[in-house]
């Protein structure tokens, strides 16, 4: 599904080349679960940014479900992630004069979905916000909002979905009851996921976590039902 090679970063800092992340190799799976862990500033959000085609390497390439991006115009790669991709951050991004349900709405209507009222209604509902359809961003929590959020980036069934630090914003409590429904909807769709995050407890969850440290990359020790992929 998605596979990174001889990936490198580098940024221009005055008259300075800065080495971000070196000689990044991995291969995931349709429908595995992988978290990227590692200290602040390692270069963890740089990967999933390269890895999701919102921006190029220095060196290297990125392939999505066959797809080169990393060698497709910008026109191209934002037309790819529409069609496989979702997103979900750590500050929601949802639209603020939009409702729960128009929001969920708008990614529907842009695919041209037949009845995107209906299916952003039964995802609402399965998220628990049956009852908080009309409600805008600011008459929401930050649970229900990552909540509209996941449902969201749920709603065109993407092949690929990427989280940065899902439960960044929230409390200990919101968090794990988010990372549930993360995981759930992940298993249920078959959506692979590969998230960013800080949270030792949602990368538990995952079947496999890659660790970044001086811009390299290894892999921890698998779950036990995890398939093994080399990476380095």
């Amino acid at each position: 599904m998605l596979t990174a090679q001889s990936l490198d970063y580098k940024v221009t800092v005055g008259e300075h080349e800065l080495s971000i992340l070196k000689d990044i190799n991995v291969d995931i799976s349709a429908g595995q679960s992988v978290a990227i862990v590692g200290r602040s500033g390692s270069g963890k959000t740089t990967l999933l940014g390269l890895l999701a085609g919102l921006d190029t390497p220095t060196d290297g390439m990125v392939t999505l479900d066959g797809e080169p991006i990393s060698r497709m115009s910008e026109d191209d790669r934002a037309r790819l992630r529409a069609q496989r991709v979702g997103f979900v951050f750590q500050s929601f991004q949802l639209l603020p004069a939009l409702s729960a349900l128009e929001n969920v709405m708008l990614p529907l209507e842009l695919a041209g979905a037949e009845a995107p009222a209906a299916r952003a209604r039964e995802l609402l509902e399965r998220v628990g916000l049956g009852e908080r359809l009309n409600h805008t961003p600011r008459q929401l929590s930050g649970g229900e909002q990552q909540r509209v959020a996941i449902a969201r980036a749920f709603s065109c069934e993407p092949a690929l979905l990427f989280a940065d630090e899902p439960t960044g914003n929230l409390d200990l409590e919101t968090g794990e009851s988010v990372t549930e429904l993360l995981m759930t909807l992940n298993r249920e769709q078959g959506t692979t996921l590969v998230m960013v995050t800080h949270d030792e407890r949602l990368a538990a969850r995952c079947d496999r976590q890659l660790h970044i440290e001086g811009g390299r990359l290894s892999e921890r020790p698998a779950k036990a039902d995890s398939a093994g992929v080399e990476t380095s």
